[in-house]
């Protein structure tokens, strides 16, 4: 991935150049440890207070899904509203304990953060829209799933700094 100038310097959001045509990527330094926003990233309750989409409108509980903080292979419904509202079912595929975590819904394509540390207080946060395992790219591009992806990963890094950085103990 090539790195490159920051869109908007206030923000300092980089977007990220993944030579795939299904992946869009962004960037941000926030200024907390890996394990503060991998908390926040880990609570699906969390997800509506740096949403940059305006879609995540919170979660749905449920008996057979986590309650709580997101592992592997965990469960988790979220209200969402895209016009009109509807519920939708995710899974984490990937998760790495202050590294990474990243989840699909029945749509199969991916939503993924990964943390770097650049120190104890400092983390590089990725945030990535993955259709590579989405049952039908195509017709993401047909929706402008990327471009749109895109615009609302541009909006949450920042509200995830901002968020992560106002919460450190």
């Amino acid at each position: 991935m090539n790195h490159n100038e920051p869109m908007d310097s206030t923000q300092s959001v980089t977007i990220i150049d993944t030579h795939e045509p299904y992946v869009r990527s962004a960037s941000i330094v926030i200024d907390a440890p890996a394990s503060v926003i991998v908390d926040l990233l880990a609570h699906p309750d969390r997800h509506g207070d740096f949403d940059g989409s305006g879609s995540v409108k919170g979660v749905q509980p449920s008996a057979q899904e986590s309650a709580t903080r997101l592992a592997l292979n965990e469960r988790f419904t979220m209200s969402m509203k895209v016009m009109v509202p509807y519920r939708i079912q995710n899974e984490v595929v990937e998760f790495e304990e202050g590294r990474c975590i990243a989840w699909q819904h029945m749509g199969k394509h991916r939503w993924r953060y990964e943390l770097e540390a650049l120190d104890a207080n400092t983390t590089i946060v990725t945030e990535t829209f993955d259709a590579r395992t989405a049952r039908i790219p195509a017709a993401l591009k047909l929706m402008n799933a990327y471009n749109n992806n895109l615009k609302s990963i541009i909006a949450t890094l920042p509200r995830l700094k901002a968020l992560a950085e106002s919460t450190q103990p």
